[in-house]
């Protein structure tokens, strides 16, 4: 699978029509090929099958080089992967060398996807994640709280995952002044979802900073609270 074959893959079921919504929608001046997400996934998927991981990362890489809203989408699932070798770090390097590109939240979210995988095979890269907090790029910042969303989903942690989620809450305190409104959704995110595993410690969490928070994002961290 070469590059030009697979970007003839996703070209050929283009549709000019939702292409044009999608750009008016996303309003990021990039082309769009007019694709829903079955397309990407359907395609990524028969690729990350068929292709070793080397050739893998090398398409992925071409396919992002086009700015194409949908060859990045595209190129973001081929990296989801659970099982790659723990010494192999080449995914989560590329995965990491994406964070300045970033300029909306579908492209952001799609490549999150794979580096959550990443970070929950080897947590000591949390290490890495903290330096983005003090980015001055709003999305990577914002990819922090993204990328580590795997931790608010243990209803029953054990001693390292609850670490690991107390040093990410610290990183959301920090982010509750920040005017940010997708740094403010990002903070409400994290917190919705821990709020369905452990509604306590979200409570405490919104009871210390919920006051520094714009009021949409404290309404939306609270919304599974009863």
């Amino acid at each position: 699978m070469t590059p030009e074959d697979a970007l003839a893959a996703l070209e050929a079921q283009a549709d000019q029509d939702r292409a044009a919504q999608m750009h008016a929608y996303h309003k990021i001046d990039r082309p769009y090929l007019g694709l829903s997400n079955e397309v990407c996934n359907a395609l990524a998927a028969e690729w990350r099958k068929t292709l070793p991981l080397e050739d893998r990362l090398s398409l992925a890489d071409a396919l992002w080089q086009t700015n194409i809203f949908e060859a990045r989408i595209t190129a973001a699932k081929l990296l989801v992967q659970a099982r790659i070798r723990p010494e192999d770090d080449s995914t989560w390097q590329l995965i990491q060398s994406r964070l300045p590109d970033f300029d909306s939240w579908a492209i952001a979210d799609a490549v999150a996807m794979a580096g959550q995988r990443r970070l929950t095979a080897d947590p000591t890269r949390l290490d890495t994640v903290e330096s983005w907090t003090t980015s001055d790029h709003l999305w990577t910042r914002r990819a922090a709280l993204v990328f580590t969303l795997p931790w608010t989903k243990q209803r029953h942690p054990k001693p390292e995952e609850t670490a690991a989620r107390e040093r990410i809450l610290t990183w959301a305190a920090t982010y509750t002044e920040d005017p940010e409104w997708f740094i403010q959704k990002a903070v409400a995110w994290w917190l919705r979802d821990l709020s369905k595993k452990d509604p306590a410690r979200t409570r405490a969490f919104l009871a210390e900073n919920g006051e520094k928070m714009k009021p949409f994002a404290a309404r939306e961290a609270a919304k599974y609270l009863t």
